[in-house]
């Protein structure tokens, strides 16, 4: 595949490193996409070990750089991070920016198989296939050391990328993700538009459908997912004990944590985001931060 170029946006001096926003032509899309990468001051010797994070509904390529607070830590332990934008934009398609939870910013991080949606909504071959060896290509990243990490839709999407594409992903953790798309309201709005109305399909996105359909654990070193109980989408849309149930099954190690009085936001994200990245540090063959 031929690779278009990164074009820089904009570049910011951060905790010792770069706070870098990029735009490129995406071949898989057809449309100009962006991101946003955190070097830290140890890419500045050589490749680092780099860490993807899908942000959630109605998000942006700036909302994890901006509100996390991930980036003093990644610094500390040299840790690149990586937060693509969350779907196409631009598409002129009929009825892309009617709902929040669909279309503009609702990628969902699939390949889209359905008319008029397969022709700029590959959100799953963008990332895995164009983004991630562009990067490796530009950029000092070492391509074999990569997690991934996401929230809400983000943390659907880390869960089954990460199931989907176990060769490519080293660790992986989630924020309050949705674990088993087909069983709620956002999946079901999602999957039809996107894959159709044959509910087989759907189970290839479906985190808790793919471990149970796993015959043995893909992330030996464990999952780490972290579910505020005061979070207002957890009746109804996230189902975590349908993953633990999954996991459990399948002798996968998982550690999930719910935590009373959070909610659904980044003030929940920032409270959990050390370990999160301490937990994918110790995966990636990296050492524990400097106090």
């Amino acid at each position: 595949m031929n690779q278009a170029p990164l074009d820089l946006v904009s570049e910011h001096a951060c905790f010792g490193g770069t706070q870098r926003f990029y735009q490129h032509d995406s071949t898989e899309i057809g449309l100009p996409m962006k991101f946003s990468v955190f070097l830290p001051p140890q890419a500045s010797l050589g490749p680092v070990p780099a860490l993807l994070y899908l942000a959630g509904l109605t998000c942006n390529e700036e909302t994890f750089m901006a509100k996390a607070g991930a980036q003093r830590l990644a610094a500390e332990l040299g840790l690149a991070l990586i937060a693509p934008d969350t779907s196409p934009r631009g598409a002129n398609v009929a009825g892309e920016a009617e709902s929040w939870d669909f279309g503009v910013g609702a990628g969902f991080y699939l390949d889209a198989t359905q008319a008029p949606w397969s022709r700029h909504w590959r959100m799953e071959s963008w990332i895995t296939a164009e983004l991630l060896p562009l990067l490796a290509n530009a950029l000092p990243l070492d391509a074999g050391r990569i997690g991934i990490f996401g929230h809400s839709m983000g943390g659907h999407g880390a869960l089954s990328l990460a199931l989907r594409h176990p060769g490519l992903f080293k660790s992986v953790s989630a924020f309050a993700p949705i674990c088993a798309p087909s069983q709620c309201p956002w999946g079901r709005k999602a999957f039809t538009g996107y894959l159709g109305a044959d509910e087989a399909g759907w189970l290839e996105h479906d985190a808790s459908a793919l471990m149970a359909a796993l015959p043995d654990a893909p992330f030996a070193g464990g999952i780490l997912i972290d579910q505020g109980l005061a979070d207002k989408f957890l009746p109804g849309q996230l189902n975590p004990e349908a993953f633990e149930t999954a996991c459990n099954a399948a002798a996968q190690p998982l550690t999930l944590r719910r935590h009373a009085g959070y909610d659904h936001g980044y003030y929940f994200i920032a409270t959990f985001m050390a370990d999160h990245l301490a937990h994918h540090a110790g995966q990636l063959g990296l050492g524990q931060a400097v106090d």
